[in-house]
């Protein structure tokens, strides 16, 4: 035990208290900080597979809109061959079929796009 010029003494126990405190305080804030890092990390690689999720769906709706205006032009040279107003129905109602058969299809396509893109961003998430 020492002693200071004022005669105050600190005990030994208070020491140790006081040492083995800031021992426990610095460990938990350690463990703080490596559980903040792991949720960054977490977090980082769950927007990636969101973001790669976001591409791929993006690319999609790209190709599909270039789909839609070719159907768009072909049915439109289509329909100034016609050779009658039979001809320009008959196409017409093609034309309509077809982008929604394709309009469904693109749907689910989508749809299962965004399901994937969500899985792979949790599983990404929980790997950690």
């Amino acid at each position: 035990m020492s002693t200071d010029k004022t005669g105050f003494e600190v005990p030994e126990q208070m020491r140790d208290f006081a040492e083995k405190s800031v021992d426990q305080a610095r460990k938990a804030f350690d463990d703080f900080m490596g559980a903040t890092q792991k949720a960054v990390v977490n977090v980082e690689d769950s927007a990636n597979a969101m973001q790669a999720g976001a591409a791929d769906v993006n690319k999609k709706a790209l190709t599909y809109a270039e789909e839609h205006v070719t159907a768009a032009f072909k049915f439109a040279q289509d329909l100034v061959k016609a050779d009658n107003v039979e001809d320009m129905m008959k196409l017409q109602q093609d034309y309509l079929r077809n982008q929604m058969e394709t309009l469904g299809e693109q749907t689910r396509e989508f749809s299962n796009s965004a399901t994937k893109a969500v899985q792979d961003a949790t599983k990404a998430a929980q790997k950690k």
